[in-house]
Parts: C-alpha cells; structure tokens; sequence
C-alpha cells in the first residue's frame, strides 16, 4: 500500500522517527529476511515477534511506525493499537486501495523477501487477503486514507490533512 514509503516522509514532515515493523520484527528474532524467518519460526513466531516489536515500538514517543501488512492479526496486536488509540497515544491510518493498487504496488515493490501465506505469489493472494483483512483494518483506523490514483506525496499530503481534521475535531474522520 505504500507503508515502507510513506513512513519515512512523514515522519520527517511531523519531526518523528520512522521505523519499519518487519525490521524490527527481524531483530526480534534475529533474522535478516522475512523468509529467513518464517522458515525458522513460522508465521505463529513471526506474528508473535511482530506483537512483541509492535508493544516495544508502541512504549515509545515520536515514531511513525509502518506496520506490516499481517501486524493487526498478530496476537494481542489489535488490542494495542485500540488501547494506543483510544488513550491518545496513536493515531492509526489505514492505507486503503483497491485490490489491482495493491497487486500493482506489491509488484512494483518486489516480491523477493514476501513469503506467500499460502505458498502461492504473494500478489496472487492479496485478494483473499484483502476480504479477510479489510474489515478489520476498517474497524481500528483513526482515519482512512484512499491511495488509488495517489502519488506518495498526495498520499502523504492526504495523511496530513486527515491529521490536522483530527487534532481540530478531536477525532479522526472515518
């Protein structure tokens, strides 16, 4: 969706750090590749590494952090970033396109370190993905963000003002 992208410029933008989930997932379990870990661990000890990296990240003040695409199912994750959330600590930004969006930015991105769940291409899933994932994306964004048709700097100019609706109101536009 363009997480890995953005997160960098807008952090720069708010004067925040950045910092890449999977990355730190990977230091986690002291591996360098997604792959490398799935094959040692698995998708449960990946996920719970994810959960553990996401609850130290989230400890933390000043970050945009660009969660992987599967953090929300790892276990308790969902729960953090409600409570992050709720008490103010967080703003959540879904970055929410369309399936062909998301196989075409999967694509351009490369494939190379993405396992697939299945064991199929990882583009070739995002459908499936999408209809399992969506809904719950849905449920704990502050705010959601279209990226169809956006370049990274509209996108990032789309977060900006749903941030600045955010601090005016109070709460994020849904």
């Amino acid at each position: 969706s363009g997480k890995t992208s953005l997160a960098p410029i807008l952090s720069s933008k708010l004067g925040y750090t950045p910092l890449e989930l999977d990355d730190a997932t990977l230091r986690v379990l002291g591996e360098m590749s997604v792959n490398d870990a799935w094959q040692h661990h698995g998708e449960a000890g990946f996920r719970a590494a994810a959960a553990a990296a996401l609850r130290d990240a989230l400890s933390k003040d000043n970050l945009v952090i660009a969660c992987g695409g599967g953090t929300p199912t790892a276990p308790g994750a969902t729960a953090m970033l409600t409570a992050a959330q709720e008490s103010g600590k967080a703003t959540i930004v879904y970055l929410r396109g369309t399936i062909e969006t998301l196989q075409d930015r999967l694509r351009q991105s490369g494939v190379a370190n993405r396992p697939g769940l299945t064991g199929s291409d990882p583009s070739s899933e995002v459908p499936m993905l999408f209809m399992k994932r969506d809904p719950l994306y849905m449920s704990i964004a502050s705010c959601t963000v279209a990226i169809d048709g956006q370049t990274v700097d509209e996108t990032v100019e789309n977060i900006g003002w749903m941030l600045d609706a955010s601090d005016e109101d109070g709460a994020a536009t849904r």
